[in-house]
């Protein structure tokens, strides 16, 4: 699997390489205030693409946010693969979050399924269900953790560098989704959340359910 370590996602360079080669071409032309506006473009798409370093919980039962962002829901609703009412934890990624996203629990990558879909506001119940998205299923043990990577009004693809048959530690990158999106976790029963809806979560740091 695809491991960025770099301080920015790999997947950002393009973006970043063609925003900052634009602005240097209006600025050699003499269009300084073009120039200027797409100098704040190109900060804001490095930005965009920042992929700090987390540390995980000391504690190797919690399950970790796999987003930076905002819980917009936590509440019970069907598994998107075996239908099952599970609790989920839904985390709303603003164009301001860091978007990479983490696993939540070490543990093997056994399902995934890319699902097209429409590019409803990625903060609204329906994205769940209507939006374009890809879904990782993850086992520990005898748990199994399903994962649904959204996609938002703006973002319009999702990356997913996992496999099936990958081993992922605990935070461990596997994916981004590209100008503000949205990720649900559904949990296995044993488990209790620990977060609220408002709350402010981060990938990789904050932890979103512990076992009861």
């Amino acid at each position: 699997m695809r491991k960025p370590t770099i301080g920015l996602s790999l997947e950002g360079l393009p973006s970043i390489g063609l925003s900052a080669f634009t602005t240097l071409v209006f600025a050699a032309m003499g269009w300084w205030l073009l120039a200027l506006i797409l100098l704040i473009v190109t900060g804001f798409v490095v930005h965009f693409f920042r992929d700090p370093e987390r540390v995980a919980p000391e504690d190797l039962d919690a399950v970790i946010s796999p987003a930076d962002g905002r819980v917009v829901k936590v509440d019970f609703a069907p598994d998107p693969v075996t239908g099952q009412i599970r609790q989920v934890v839904c985390v709303f990624m603003s164009v301001v979050d860091v978007h990479v996203n983490r696993a939540p629990v070490e543990g093997s990558v056994e399902l995934i399924r890319y699902i097209p879909g429409k590019f409803f506001n990625a903060s609204l119940d329906k994205a769940s269900t209507d939006n374009e998205r890809n879904i990782v299923v993850m086992g520990r043990g005898a748990d199994r953790f399903t994962i649904v990577q959204i996609a938002g009004l703006i973002a319009r693809r999702i990356v997913c560098w996992a496999e099936p048959g990958d081993i992922l530690r605990r935070g461990e990158r596997f994916g981004l989704i590209k100008f503000g999106s949205r990720v649900d976790l559904y949990l296995p029963e044993d488990y209790a959340v620990k977060v609220y809806v408002g709350e402010t979560v981060r990938a990789g740091e904050t932890a979103l359910a512990v076992r009861k």
